[in-house]
């Protein structure tokens, strides 16, 4: 007899709950570490960030280089060149490159909050209030950082790349913690609630 589909999946996670705890807990650690070193997170996420932009410049133009029969490679060399600077010049100046960055945040979220309340006095859909809170909000946030600029920029990116950290591994805590109630696939006792399928023999 076949057991149902759901059923084997979740036994595969609730063995492996301890190694999702550990995760989490991981994750936990590194984001109270970017929270409280703002500025050593903020480097390395800047310095994390040009590596890439320059190891996909490099991939870039190496592909390029195996296509140079195709009409197009001009503007994947021109476009591997321009990653591959920029890459270099993050990576070379990590402050100016995450001062760049705060700036284009404060901007998104400045931008992004005052769109996001006129949209909602403009529609007035159910609970439209909240909306224009959470704009007003973003829109305060985005602006605190832009007149912080540039010193803002030794604590906003490692702040925000903590708080994902946290919040993502506590996401995995819970997993593993709620893992360990799993059914187990042998267990004649699961019930499956109304509308699951079944295990078919």
């Amino acid at each position: 007899m076949s057991m149902n589909p759901l059923l084997v999946g979740l036994e595969g996670v609730r063995r492996n709950w301890g190694w999702y705890l550990v995760l989490g807990i991981v994750l936990i650690l590194l984001g109270c570490f970017a929270i409280v070193s703002p500025w050593v997170a903020t480097v390395a996420a800047v310095l994390t960030l040009g590596w890439l932009i320059l190891f996909s410049g490099v991939c870039e133009a190496v592909a390029a280089f195996g296509a140079w029969r195709y009409g197009g490679v001009l503007l994947h060399l021109l476009g591997s060149v321009l990653s591959i600077v920029v890459g270099v010049l993050i990576v070379a100046h990590p402050v100016a490159g995450a001062a760049g960055l705060t700036m284009l945040l404060a901007g998104f979220f400045l931008i992004a909050g005052i769109f996001r309340i006129g949209a909602a006095i403009a529609l007035r859909f159910p609970n439209w209030g909240w909306s224009v809170l959470g704009g007003l909000v973003t829109a305060l946030l985005g602006g605190l950082i832009w007149a912080e600029w540039p010193s803002s920029a030794l604590w906003v990116v490692g702040t925000f790349v903590g708080i994902e950290l946290l919040f993502r591994g506590w996401g995995w805590v819970m997993l593993a913690l709620a893992a360990r109630q799993f059914p187990r696939a042998a267990d004649g006792a699961y019930q499956p609630a109304a509308g699951q399928p079944t295990a078919v023999s």
